[in-house]
């Protein structure tokens, strides 16, 4: 039998899976992208836009490779992919830039200065927290991660 309160705690287990598949994508993806922008010097926007790049490549390359082990075939993969995980990480990545924007020095702090290390898991948390409601509506919707989930759970077309 299943109860509502039953589908909601499995929503919400499912938000939270979606939602730090994705949180780790663009954690990955946004601290390389600062590394990597720092070490060339570059501005903050062409820092930032690197960032939000190598964590749109994080993400969906994290959320591809299940469905490829699951047998699906890459561009199968990556179009799942693509319609699951694009507005989470996109709301992620908007929450998180904006965050380290209002921290004052975060931006400008460097990847050697404590400043940029304490910034990023405050950002990082805001945006998990912006993107777990984005996640919850798209699954009761059956769109989302609920399109990547069918393929963990084994079961192939």
């Amino acid at each position: 039998m299943h109860t509502h309160k039953n589908h909601d705690q499995n929503n919400n287990k499912m938000a939270a899976s979606a939602t730090l598949h994705c949180l780790t994508g663009c954690a990955l993806g946004e601290v390389t992208g600062l590394i990597i922008g720092t070490a060339l010097g570059w501005t903050t926007l062409q820092t930032i836009l690197l960032a939000v790049g190598l964590a749109f490549l994080f993400g969906f390359t994290l959320s591809t490779l299940p469905l490829r082990k699951a047998g699906v075939g890459f561009f199968a993969a990556l179009s799942i992919v693509f319609a699951a995980d694009t507005l989470s990480i996109a709301t992620m990545e908007v929450v998180d830039n904006v965050v380290m924007a209002l921290i004052p020095g975060a931006m400008s702090a460097g990847i050697v200065n404590p400043l940029f290390w304490l910034s990023m898991p405050i950002a990082l948390a805001a945006a998990y927290m912006a993107a777990f409601p984005v996640n919850k509506y798209l699954l009761s919707k059956g769109k989302g991660h609920a399109l990547v989930m069918k393929y963990h759970q084994g079961h192939h077309h």
